[in-house]
């Protein structure tokens, strides 16, 4: 189900402005007039966008193509957040938090012993084939560029079935394509979440984070799963019914209107709740004071779920982050 009044960060339709320019794909001078002077982009102008660039391609790869020529700009502030994080692993989990900042779709990760999956969905009506390889291509692309070069990929997975008997995808990413799969992802080696981005930049990361959160806000008021995040933000130890009467909803309507878009109160909750007991371990906080901050009835329980999300106990996570820092 699409929600009405969605947009996109302008930057991201640019691409695609830029992309049609530089390949002789010709669009409607009015659509580009329009997505020119905008800020932010409704998502019908963005599937008319789409429906016109691919058509104009007449590319089986046209999303594939447009995803590795997308660059951190395109992505607006959460594109520069991603790239001055400190490792491929944090910048991962930012991109679950601040999707919504660019507009095009969601990101979840999904540890599977020593894998990792970066799943993407979306409700696209127009072209979902195109724009969810553009989307998770991009994924692919950035990781690289980020990490100079050494992410390796175990695969990428599409729901959708090959294009044709012999699709080129594959050859053109360097990365095992399997079509037809259960979700789309793309699929890493868990031991490259560890892995140092070039750009890393503390102090640039946290302003950004500043501005993503800032958006955020803005947006609230056209994304239910936004504005409940941003009540867990402020009162992470608050359960359901608080955050709902605090939405002027009864606890059970909440969780009505966040599955028309296939959410829960408890998957956006324990998603923001992961967020900031990852921020508060990194910055070294105590792991029996994240747990009563968050709201968990003792260390004990907050493990658990803290091992269910990241695959690791929180002091784990603490000890490494404490070891990664400068001396």
């Amino acid at each position: 189900m699409q929600a009405a009044g969605r947009e996109v960060t302008a930057q991201y339709a640019r691409a695609l402005l830029q992309a049609a320019q530089e390949t002789g794909i010709a669009l409607d001078e009015a659509l580009v007039a329009r997505l020119r002077s905008a800020e932010r982009v409704p998502l019908a102008w963005q599937d008319e966008l789409w429906e016109q660039y691919c058509a104009g391609a007449a590319d089986p790869l046209a999303g594939l193509r447009l995803g590795l020529r997308m660059q951190v700009g395109h992505l607006d502030s959460a594109g520069m957040l991603l790239v001055t994080c400190a490792t491929l692993g944090e910048a991962l989990e930012e991109l679950t938090a601040y999707a919504p900042v660019i507009g095009a779709g969601s990101f979840s990760l999904r540890h599977e012993g020593p894998l990792v999956r970066v799943e993407f969905e979306h409700d696209f009506a127009v072209r979902p084939l195109e724009r969810t390889e553009a989307a998770l291509t991009t994924l692919l692309h950035l990781a690289r560029w980020a990490t100079g070069g050494h992410v390796g990929a175990v695969a990428l997975d599409l729901a959708h079935p090959a294009p044709g008997p012999d699709p080129a995808h594959s050859a053109v990413l360097g990365v095992p394509v399997r079509f037809g799969a259960a979700v789309d992802a793309l699929v890493l080696d868990a031991e490259e979440l560890d892995l140092p981005l070039v750009q890393a930049n503390a102090a640039l990361r946290d302003h950004l984070r500043e501005l993503a959160d800032r958006t955020l806000a803005r947006l609230g008021s056209q994304d239910l799963a936004v504005r409940v995040r941003e009540v867990v933000l402020a009162h992470p130890d608050w359960g359901r019914e608080r955050v709902a009467e605090h939405l002027a909803h009864s606890g059970r309507h909440l969780n009505r209107l966040l599955a028309e878009d296939g959410l829960s109160f408890s998957a956006v909750r324990e998603r923001t709740l992961e967020q900031l007991a990852v921020r508060a371990l990194e910055q070294g906080e105590r792991v029996s004071d994240v747990a009563l901050r968050l709201g968990y009835s003792d260390e004990t329980a907050f493990t658990r779920a803290f091992r269910r999300w990241r695959g690791e106990t929180p002091g784990q996570l603490r000890a490494r982050s404490a070891g990664a820092a400068p001396g």
